[in-house]
């Protein structure tokens, strides 16, 4: 059944009797993204398929009469930086940790060109993004009506023509597979010659190929095609607030027992000079904890944002929120300075990098948390979104397994046993260290070399790593 014009937006209209335009442009870009992706991880064709990706967003919101808005710079710099960075690096974490933000970011970009978002806080981007992607499966069918509809309304007769020839390969193509396995079955003379030539024309990847690029046309044009329909409200609702005085007592409470904490993270840790128990070393004291205070001031930030979005304003309850918000930097610098002091002694590892990378993140949303408690009109969801993107992308273009690997050699004297193996297992992104170090061949390292200087497999880290092992 055909929808009714009046049920449907003029842009979720335009696609549909413009099948040509867009049709054809999802088409292209999912030919592209299969050839830039297909068995390839990391290599330089995936920032093509980004840039690629980018324009077609440009391209279509042109179709739409929408102009970017004031801050599309700023998440197409950010996209592109990411993908630069996946082929400079090797660290399967970094590059999966690269995607999703390209993901997120593109998503996101879209939605802020779209839609009005400046009263959007995190929620109501958080369930709107969930909201797109999942929803956009109902629409991955609808370049079949879309194309019925333009050949029939578009092209006439010769539409007809056109559609019924393309039903027709369709068709062919499972029947075709079928009486071929039959006739290679029949006749052993036919299958080896079958076989021969089915090798040469390496029908795996062919199949495999094709149905990347099917995949991608369809999620492509179903989330298009879900975002213009009209089913997101762009429209967030005022809710009530409760009185602040259910939150006080809680607050004052926390707040009173962070500040005797804060005081013996003062005197204790910081400056040295309270009374340990017994049984107790200095470095032992400085070494535990770490991860008990952040989820502490993880579990801040969110008691924090809940008095601000929840309850009403209030100058007692200010106060209370600032004073959590300063106890928890003082907890966040515990955590840091117990860290660093264990990684003096157990040395680094990824995660004690992303536990020092996660909490100077969470000291900088801080910042901005204490901001939107003196200050209604601060965006902190824009804020954090910079804050979080910004530092992910130092992270990202510096390497961690390199750092890791010059940190830990560095500390040779103190590596236990374990530490060896640890750091063959490394990235490719520790040659420049491990290389000379342990003089590694061919037949010692995992890393995946084999086509890191091909022109669509090019990665920089891999190259790199392939040139020092060569020279050994």
């Amino acid at each position: 059944m055909e929808e009714q014009t009046s049920e449907i937006t003029s842009e979720s209209r335009k696609i549909r009797e413009n099948f040509q335009i867009f049709g054809v442009a999802t088409f292209l870009f999912a030919c592209f993204y299969a050839f830039c992706m297909y068995k390839n991880d990391a290599g330089i064709t995936y920032l093509f398929m980004v840039a690629a990706g980018l324009y077609y967003v440009k391209y279509c919101g042109k179709q739409f009469g929408f102009a970017a808005k004031k801050g599309t710079l700023f998440y197409t710099v950010c996209i592109l930086l990411l993908g630069i960075s996946t082929f400079c690096t090797d660290d399967a974490r970094i590059i999966f940790f690269n995607k999703t933000g390209v993901f997120l970011l593109m998503i996101s970009m879209v939605l802020f060109n779209v839609f009005e978002t400046k009263q959007w806080g995190l929620g109501k981007y958080v369930l709107t993004i969930v909201q797109s992607i999942l929803w956009s499966w109902g629409e991955w069918v609808r370049p079949f009506g879309d194309a019925k509809y333009y050949c029939k309304n578009k092209l006439g007769s010769k539409g007809k023509t056109i559609l019924y020839a393309a039903i027709s390969v369709a068709v062919s193509v499972p029947v075709v597979a079928v009486v071929l396995n039959l006739l290679m079955s029949a006749d052993v003379l036919f299958d080896d010659m079958a076989e021969r030539v089915l090798e040469s024309l390496n029908l795996k990847n062919i199949i495999g190929v094709l149905a990347l690029t099917a995949l991608v046309f369809f999620v492509v044009y179903g989330f298009l095609s879900y975002v213009v329909k009209g089913d997101i409200n762009e429209g967030v609702a005022e809710g009530k607030k409760a009185e602040s005085i259910l939150a006080i007592p809680m607050s004052g409470i926390l707040t009173a027992l962070y500040l005797v904490f804060s005081v013996v993270q003062i005197g204790g840790l910081f400056l040295g000079k309270m009374t340990l128990p017994k049984g107790y070393t200095y470095a032992m004291y400085a070494r535990e904890g770490f991860f008990q205070l952040l989820a502490v001031s993880i579990l801040n930030l969110f008691l924090v944002l809940a008095g601000i979005h929840f309850f009403k304003k209030n100058k007692v309850l200010t106060a209370l929120l600032t004073l959590m918000s300063l106890c928890t930097f003082i907890m966040i610098a515990s955590s840091a300075m117990r860290m660093v002091l264990y990684i003096k002694t157990y040395h680094l590892t990824f995660l004690r990098i992303l536990v020092l990378w996660g909490l100077l993140v969470l000291a900088v949303l801080f910042a901005g948390v204490i901001t939107t408690l003196y200050k209604k009109e601060f965006s902190l969801f824009r804020y954090s979104m910079v804050v979080v993107t910004v530092c992910y992308l130092g992270l990202s273009f510096a390497h961690p397994d390199y750092w890791i690997a010059k940190y830990n050699v560095s500390h040779q004297n103190k590596v236990i046993a374990m530490d060896a193996g640890y750091l063959r297992d490394l990235s490719a992104d520790a040659a420049p260290v491990l290389v000379p170090y342990f003089g590694m061949e061919k037949a010692e390292y995992q890393w995946d070399t084999e086509d890191a200087a091909s022109l669509r497999k090019f990665n920089v880290s891999r190259f790199v790593a392939k040139m020092l092992v060569e020279k050994q």
